[in-house]
């Protein structure tokens, strides 16, 4: 996965939301469009597909975006490069949250299908190319609903699965079994890509292994931090965990390993001071006088 920034160019901002693009979009759309010669009368059909495909991405992308707003989690990038799109989302780390910011993206293409299967159906006429037009957008939506609602991890239908099992199986242990079924699903691609002699089912399932791995070591981390002892005279502000006790944090000046709670966010080996803490659980900073204890916090619904 590309990270937020690098290697973009940066399209427009709307409702507090930065949408990028990666410059590798534009080589992608060039080699696309000279193998599509020839379905259309003229090249510039051609373009409003690929603009469309675009445009499409871009709407599944502010789906997830804007639901996990409205849960109360933080999404404020978007990247659209050559395989898709990613909405830079963080959720409150509860299941429903959870899966309403990822279930909102895949939504948004099933709304889609209706009203773009309509549109072809009003052109009278099946030979023109703007029929052709749309009945191609409507295919695209269709097959990138299928392919998202794959239960593989981290398509949206594996982090939708994910999120189902949280409800069971708790947090860690629901990435771990997502993330299995990923490595499955990887390998499996890696021997369709094989098959099919396939240069983009290549690229893609060497994107599902990496994101299966990475979600693998997250889960790690969790399933040890779930078994740490817990601060209860702290909160975090923002998703209500308790932080662990420990020496887990560690100063960006001297590397050294500290208990930001136990020494008030103020490193006891070289005395800097840090304006904001970490949350393990849902990744978000506070500054240390927000860490309030839970009796005073009001429950969540």
């Amino acid at each position: 996965m590309p990270s937020a920034r690098q290697g973009t160019i940066r399209l427009f901002r709307y409702s507090g939301i930065d949408v990028f693009l990666h410059w590798s979009w534009f080589l992608v759309a060039a080699f696309e469009l000279s193998n599509r010669k020839g379905s259309y009368s003229s090249q510039g059909w051609n373009v409003l597909e690929y603009l469309a495909l675009f445009g499409i991405v871009l709407l599944h992308e502010f789906g997830h975006a804007l639901a996990c707003r409205q849960v109360g989690g933080t999404a404020d990038q978007i990247v659209l490069w050559p395989l898709g799109g990613v909405a830079y989302v963080n959720p409150p780390p509860r299941p429903g949250a959870t899966l309403w910011s990822i279930a909102a993206g895949p939504l948004v293409n099933v709304a889609l299908v209706p009203v773009l299967y309509a549109l072809s159906r009003s052109i009278a006429s099946t030979e023109s190319d703007l029929h052709a037009l749309l009945y191609s957008i409507w295919v695209i939506n269709l097959v990138l609903l299928t392919f998202n609602l794959l239960p593989v991890y981290p398509l949206d239908g594996g982090q939708i699965f994910r999120s189902l099992l949280w409800f069971v199986l708790g947090r860690a242990r629901s990435l771990m079994v997502a993330t299995v079924v990923g490595f499955l699903g990887a390998f499996g691609f890696i021997a369709l890509a094989w098959w099919m002699k396939s240069v983009w089912m290549g690229f893609i399932s060497i994107y599902m292994l990496m994101n299966s791995w990475g979600g693998w070591q997250h889960a790690r981390a969790l399933s040890r931090m779930e078994k740490l002892p817990r601060r209860h005279d702290f909160a975090c502000p923002h998703c209500k965990e308790s932080p662990p006790i420990g020496e887990l944090w560690q100063c960006s000046r001297c590397q050294h390993a500290f208990d930001t709670f136990q020494s008030q966010a103020v490193c006891p080996y070289c005395g800097t001071q840090f304006p904001a803490t970490n949350c393990f659980y849902c990744g978000r900073q506070s500054p240390i006088h927000e860490w309030v204890s839970p009796v005073l916090v009001p429950p969540r619904m």
